[in-house]
């Protein structure tokens, strides 16, 4: 598995590697990645209808805070839907794999989701499927940590964020082409920075987004609509989060 190979010095989307502590996390998450490995999960036989699709989920740090990917991954694979999780810092070898797949003519859907780091890399894995050619019709990300921008192309990106935690909006650079919606979900029970890939409503949100996106089906309405308010831009941005911007 090649090693988290983003811009000089980024983790979760920014410059911050002069920190001693965030480079002691990258590499703990680095060696426990490639102790664990990527955790694949595949559609067992004859649990669903060939959809064509692929998930890949990426987990945060240290592979031990982002537990509910793997919740999301079985009730997706009982729908017959391929997945795999793995940790973040593989975000470049997994868009090799997809695009691989894609080219072949095996998977024909490509969707993204992760968590707190892993939702940081999205944007990167995104920028490098467009480079290689592969369109991306659905990401999802849960807590960014940090403020990331989006380049590429991506048929629809959701950004799940708390706005009272660490989780950030993402924003969109010129070259990204595709429907970008902000979501503070800060009033769902029970959300926060560790929970939110746990907590039940978040796992339905995501899972019927990504429903929607495979089998064609409409989306759930609470996704983009009350009680949470999605931000397709800056200028719908909650108040505490325009004062971070």
């Amino acid at each position: 598995m090649k090693p988290y190979r983003g811009r000089p010095g980024f983790f979760g989307g920014l410059s911050v590697l002069c920190r001693p502590w965030l480079r002691s996390l990258q590499a703990m998450s680095l060696l426990l990645a490639i102790s664990i490995g990527p955790g694949t999960a595949n559609a067992m036989p004859g649990s669903g209808p060939a959809t064509g699709a692929h998930v890949f989920l990426l987990r945060g740090v240290l592979n031990i805070f982002s537990l509910g990917l793997d919740d999301i991954a079985a009730k997706l694979e009982r729908q017959g839907i391929p997945v795999t999780v793995a940790n973040f810092v593989s975000w470049s070898s997994l868009a090799d794999r997809a695009a691989a797949e894609y080219r072949s003519g095996k998977v024909r859907t490509i969707i993204l989701v992760g968590h707190s780091s892993g939702a940081t890399a999205l944007p990167e894995m995104v920028a490098k499927l467009d480079q290689l050619g592969v369109p991306v019709k659905l990401a999802i990300g849960l807590d960014s940590v940090f403020r990331t921008k989006l380049a590429g192309h991506a048929e629809r990106y959701i950004n799940f964020y708390v706005a009272s935690g660490p989780g950030e909006p993402v924003t969109r650079t010129r070259d990204f082409r595709g429907a970008l919606e902000n979501v503070d979900v800060q009033a769902v029970p029970g959300v926060g920075h560790l929970s939110i890939d746990k907590n039940q409503i978040m796992q339905q949100k995501v899972i019927s987004a990504i429903d929607a996106a495979v089998f064609n089906r409409p989306a759930m309405a609470s996704v983009a609509r009350s009680p949470l308010q999605p931000e397709a831009s800056a200028a719908k941005q909650s108040p505490a989060a325009a004062a971070r911007n």
